[in-house]
C-alpha cells in the first residue's frame, strides 16, 4: 500500500503540493498577523475559543477543505476523466487497492499539510509578537491539549472534506468536486449573523457520515463495475 500511495504522489507530482502548501501556510501566516495585530485582547472568545485561535481555524480549515477537493478532484475523478484510470486498472493490482491508495495519497497529505500548517502559523504568531504586538496569551505551545485539538481538527476537517467526492462520483466531474468544496466551507465555516454550524457535533456527525458514503460508493464493486 505504501508503494502505492508513493507512486501516486509521484504520478501527480506531489512536489508542485508541498509548494502551494508552504505558499499557503506563509500567506495564512502574514494574513493572521494582519488581523491579529487589530484585534481588541479584551474581545470575549468565539465558540470557546480566543479570537486568535479561532482566526487560525477558520482561515487554516476554509483553505484546506479546498485545497483538499482540488487534489481529489485530481487524483481521482480527473483519473476517471482523462481515462489514465484504465491503465491503473490493467495492473495485476485490485481496483478496489488502487483506489484505497488514491484516498490514503490525499488524506495523508493534506492532513499533515495542515497540521504542520497550523504549527507554522501558531510558532510564526509567537515568535513575532514581540514585534507585532499580538497577544498570544491563548497560543500554549506548552501543552499537550493544544497539539491535541490540532491533531483532531485536522483530521476532521480533511475527513468531511472528502464530502465532496460524493457529488464527483455522482456527477462524474472534477470541477463538480472543486466547486462542491467551496460550498462546503460555507457550510462548515460561514455564518448568517448568529447562526452558524461551526462546533456543531450532530452536523460533523452528518458530514463525516457522507464522507464514509462517498468513499464506499467509489470502490463498491468497483471490480465488477465498468469505468465510468
Amino acid at each position: 500500500m505504501l508503494k502505492l500511495i508513493r507512486m501516486e504522489w509521484k504520478t501527480n507530482r506531489i512536489g508542485k503540493y508541498i509548494r502551494n502548501a508552504v505558499i499557503l501556510t506563509a500567506s495564512l501566516l502574514a494574513f493572521s498577523m494582519l488581523v491579529g495585530a487589530e484585534l481588541d485582547r479584551d474581545v470575549p472568545p468565539v465558540y470557546g475559543k480566543s479570537m486568535l485561535i479561532a482566526g487560525v481555524d477558520l482561515f487554516s480549515h476554509m483553505s484546506y477543505i479546498i485545497f483538499t477537493g482540488v487534489m481529489l478532484a485530481v487524483f481521482i475523478t480527473g483519473a476517471y476523466e482523462n481515462r489514465t484510470i484504465n491503465l491503473l486498472f490493467s495492473y495485476p493490482i485490485k481496483r478496489r487497492k488502487i483506489l484505497v491508495a488514491k484516498l490514503l495519497a490525499v488524506w495523508i497529505f493534506n492532513y499533515a499539510a495542515m497540521v504542520l500548517s497550523k504549527l507554522a502559523i501558531y510558532a510564526g504568531l509567537f515568535l513575532t509578537s514581540p514585534y507585532t504586538g499580538i497577544s498570544v496569551g491563548d497560543i500554549r505551545l506548552g501543552e499537550a491539549s493544544f497539539y491535541l485539538n490540532i491533531l483532531i481538527s485536522s483530521a476532521v476537517m480533511v475527513s468531511i472534506s472528502f464530502v465532496a467526492l460524493l457529488i464527483g462520483t455522482w456527477m462524474h466531474s472534477s470541477k463538480s468536486v472543486i466547486v462542491a468544496s467551496v460550498i462546503l466551507t460555507f457550510f462548515t465555516q460561514g455564518n448568517i449573523g448568529e447562526f452558524t454550524l461551526i462546533g456543531s457535533i450532530p452536523f460533523y456527525i452528518v458530514l463525516m457520515l457522507l464522507s464514509i458514503a462517498a468513499v464506499v460508493l467509489l470502490i463498491a464493486d468497483v471490480e465488477k463495475r465498468d469505468v465510468m
